[in-house]
């Protein structure tokens, strides 16, 4: 004869605490309906053991290829070096003076003068070229400037920095003349014609430094702005 199923502990308890209907209906809800949250299943020890042996190495050979990579230098270190500055044995005028014929000879390709047929420019058009130009090899006098020592100084420029440039003289000399409240004046020569006719009279240009104030690699994408300069 099969045994009548025995009552579960829970209810009992609850049938003595409660009504026989709401004692139910807590151990249906509360007991038979109760989600059971199960625990993921453990990896196994020896597949974890090793990608964790593979994670090991794979940041001991991270490690050694930063070790071996060079750090680079600070600026405190460059400026103890000298990196930058131009040795005294370099500071001849005669060394820039190819560079300056190369300068030109750019210059005249990027105002568009190189045919040799054109001998004059347009304001409208020449302000953004010279704005985005380079000036590494240009011949620049100082011609105004709220620093009336300035005035005169005239040399070819080795090193156009954010807010200087600095110039070589004639007389072997390394002059560093800031761009802020000062107009310097250049020559682009142009091309001498086959004929042997007159000399052409070279382009003069002056440009106000303080809209230079930047590093040459960066003035390439400057948009020009216009606006009042300071009388000077």
């Amino acid at each position: 004869m099969a045994s009548e199923p025995q009552e579960h502990i829970a209810e009992t308890l609850l049938k003595r605490a409660h009504s026989p209907d709401l004692a139910a209906t807590i151990f249906r809800e509360k007991v038979k309906q109760r989600p059971l949250l199960l625990r993921p299943t453990s990896p196994d020890p020896e597949l974890n053991a090793r990608s964790k042996r593979q994670y090991e190495r794979l940041q001991k050979a991270k490690k050694d290829r930063k070790s071996n990579k060079p750090k680079p230098l600070s600026a405190k270190q460059k400026r103890a070096l000298c990196i930058y500055e131009i040795p005294k044995e370099q500071q001849k005028y005669a060394i820039y003076e190819p560079l300056h014929q190369m300068w030109c000879g750019y210059m005249r390709e990027i105002l568009g003068l190189t045919d040799g047929k054109r001998s004059y420019v347009e304001a409208s058009s020449v302000g953004p070229i010279l704005v985005s130009a380079d000036y590494h090899g240009a011949l620049l006098e100082v011609v105004r400037s709220r620093c009336g020592s300035r005035v005169g100084g005239k040399g070819i420029v080795v090193k156009d920095t954010k807010f200087t440039f600095e110039l070589v003289t004639s007389k072997n000399e390394l002059k560093i003349m800031p761009k802020e409240h000062t107009v310097f004046s250049f020559e682009v020569p142009l091309e001498s014609k086959e004929d042997g006719g007159e000399e052409p009279k070279p382009l003069i240009f002056e440009i106000h430094g303080s809209q230079f104030e930047n590093r040459a690699t960066d003035r390439a994408n400057k948009k020009v702005k216009q606006h009042f300069d300071p009388d000077l």
